[in-house]
């Protein structure tokens, strides 16, 4: 009875803990692939998941996602100077690539999006549900995602949303098609700590050794 006691307290004392905002952290997430299609699905088994780690603070994020089959990738978000560094370092060689960005009117006419009144509770966080749907040069991709305002990071997947969308992604699924093959791309986060996260995490300058492209397209 004591110890059943003492779980029923720690499980308490987390959710009332994760329910705090929380501006400075690591978040760590996982993906998963998945396919109708055979060949498809045979590719995704050997990718496996994905993980990914997320540091954040001051309006500002770095996400680290590393695979075997896919290589290294880093993305950091200035949130405040609205700029994007992103490097990759796979079979293809090291390439990086910069940008701005903002929603903009242009933006926001190739989105669609739907509060719902669905809500998921995700690591102690209750997250409200978003239905988005992106349509980019005939292709349409469809998001499912559980969002937190009580985390104060920023998504790559969302940044471009605008005052429609709120929070960070703790649970997403999205379905999308490429070259006739139908896929939909599964992440959920898995461990938040909140901790002191350095500066230099969030260093925009391109490292050393990668070689400039105009987006990351060309380096894939």
């Amino acid at each position: 009875m004591k110890k059943i006691l003492c779980i029923l307290l720690l499980a308490f004392s987390f959710n009332t803990i994760a329910q705090e905002k929380l501006t400075e952290g690591v978040v760590t997430s996982k993906m998963t692939l998945s396919s109708t299609n055979p060949a498809a699905q045979s590719q995704f088994d050997m990718i496996g998941e994905i993980l990914s780690t997320t540091y954040f603070k001051d309006n500002k994020t770095r996400s680290e996602v590393q695979s075997m089959m896919t290589g290294e990738t880093t993305n950091i978000i200035d949130n405040d100077e609205k700029k994007m560094l992103v490097y990759m370092n796979n079979q293809a060689g090291k390439v990086y690539a910069e940008s701005t960005f903002d929603s903009s009117e242009d933006d926001s006419k190739n989105v669609t999006i739907t509060k719902g009144e669905e809500t998921k509770t995700v690591m102690g966080y209750e997250c409200t549900k978003y239905n988005v749907v992106v349509e980019n040069e005939g292709t349409e991709v469809k998001m499912n995602i559980f969002a937190t305002d009580k985390i104060s990071a920023i998504s790559q997947q969302t940044v471009t949303f605008g005052e429609e969308f709120k929070g960070f992604p703790m649970y997403m699924e999205i379905e999308m098609n490429q070259m006739g093959i139908d896929m939909t791309m599964t992440m959920e986060v898995t461990k938040i700590e909140p901790q002191t996260v350095s500066e230099d995490k969030f260093d925009m300058t391109p490292p050393e050794g990668y070689k400039k492209v105009e987006s990351l397209q060309q380096g894939m």
